[in-house]
């Protein structure tokens, strides 16, 4: 009633008869039957009303959280730029291709235009050997106070097996190179050599358990076609795809892809060992180690050759000796290069190489210089920066947010409780 007491029929009351209904919703203001839809509708809306600004709620976060992500992949690039301009990383891979720059140029001036005829597997061994000396003076400069020299290296040879492996590798490579050039075409061998970008990713991926966003193998995909457009000059010459005399193409090719393979193996091999082998040597000891390990190897080589067209030792001089320099720094860069970044930017460094040192070919010794190599360098420049700025974690999948629609007053109660099951489940 109007004093806010429940009403309550009395005991002398009659039975609830639909014509009583009527004559009540007429004395409340109410249409017949609405009564009862109104109060259906009041619960329907008191459940399904939080449910849609739970919902909504959602929405927004999802929304927020893409928006936070953009701006976290700004952020990352930001900082993934400062910290390739101010640190070691950024030195020691300049370093580096600076390194194969000069090494590539004056070795095309000796071999190119002063047609000097030393063998070049003795090239390799003078260059590990400067490695072994250098590597020494660097341990020896490390020691703790009271520990000697000779015994760290008589130790570091003794526990030298991993580096003896990388070492039988690296022959093993340059004999795969022998074969595949004795029965396939130098062009083709150029063709097949630029697959080494995407053998050390995928050598990666596997052995280390990296994982590399889409923006990344698209920035390696078009690294490789731009390397193999710049190298046009010498797989589209003419004469360059005929394949020698007698030769075997399945086999040259078999050689070659191996090839490859086994040199993406090598660098993630020696890049494991540097930093994920429980012993944990320094750079110069593991440098020591692969010097040694490779001298047996580029001496069997020599033999083998008798020492190349002007016997042992002949047809050095200065020029070669600085070849030989040059190669030795190599070496140890490219061991610094995988400590204090990884394989990939080893071969994005030596990749820019290519392009430095064609160019000053070309100014210098007048080597080729087309407008398709033009194109090509800007590719590749253009794929190392993407793939060496690129910040960004691979996208999350897009999530679909359902919002579910407001039952009909009309609706019976089987489907109104359909929709709230569907609404609770969600």
């Amino acid at each position: 009633g109007d004093d806010g007491h429940e009403l309550t029929p009395s005991r002398s009351s009659p039975p609830s008869t639909p014509e009583g209904n009527t004559v009540a919703a007429q004395i409340i203001g109410t249409p017949p039957g609405l009564h009862r839809r109104q109060c259906a509708s009041e619960e329907v809306h008191d459940l399904v009303f939080p449910l849609f600004h739970e919902r909504l709620g959602i929405r927004r976060r999802v929304i927020d959280t893409y928006r936070d992500t953009d701006l976290l992949k700004k952020t990352d690039s930001i900082m993934v730029l400062k910290s390739m301009m101010n640190s070691t990383k950024l030195s020691v891979l300049c370093l580096l291709c600076f390194q194969n720059t000069l090494f590539t140029v004056l070795r095309r001036y000796s071999q190119g235009v002063l047609r000097e005829n030393y063998s070049k597997y003795e090239v390799l061994l003078v260059g590990e050997i400067i490695k072994i000396v250098y590597s020494a003076y660097k341990i020896a400069g490390s020691l703790n106070q009271g520990e000697k020299v000779v015994p760290k290296l008589r130790y570091l040879l003794r526990r030298s097996s991993k580096m003896a492996v990388l070492a039988l590798i690296y022959g093993a490579m340059n004999i795969l190179s022998f074969v595949s050039l004795r029965n396939i075409s130098a062009g083709m061998f150029t063709i097949f050599a630029q697959l080494k970008i995407l053998t050390t990713a995928t050598c990666s991926t596997v052995m280390l358990r990296r994982s590399y966003s889409m923006t990344k193998w698209r920035a390696l995909i078009g690294l490789f076609m731009g390397v193999l457009l710049f190298s046009e000059p010498i797989w589209n010459r003419a004469g360059a795809t005929e394949n020698p005399q007698g030769g075997n193409t399945a086999l040259g090719t078999a050689a070659v892809l191996i090839e490859v393979t086994l040199s993406g193996f090598a660098s993630i091999y020696f890049e494991r060992v540097i930093k994920t082998d429980p012993e944990q040597l320094g750079i110069w000891e593991r440098n020591y180690q692969l010097a040694f390990g490779s001298m047996p190897v580029y001496m069997l080589f020599i033999l083998w050759n008798e020492g190349g067209e002007v016997g042992y030792f002949g047809g050095w001089s200065v020029v070669s000796g600085m070849v030989a320099l040059l190669g030795a720094a190599g070496g140890l860069l490219v061991a610094l290069s995988i400590k204090h970044g990884d394989s990939i930017l080893k071969t994005l460094a030596t990749t820019g190489a290519i392009i430095f040192s064609a160019t000053l070919d070309h100014y210098l010794l007048g080597g080729p210089l087309t407008s398709i190599m033009c194109i090509a360098g800007v590719q590749v420049i253009i794929s190392i920066c993407n793939y060496t700025f690129d910040a960004s974690p691979p996208e999350p999948p897009l999530q679909v947010v359902t919002t579910p629609t407001s039952p009909s007053p009309d609706a019976s109660d089987e489907e109104k409780n359909s929709m709230l099951k569907a609404i609770g489940k969600k």
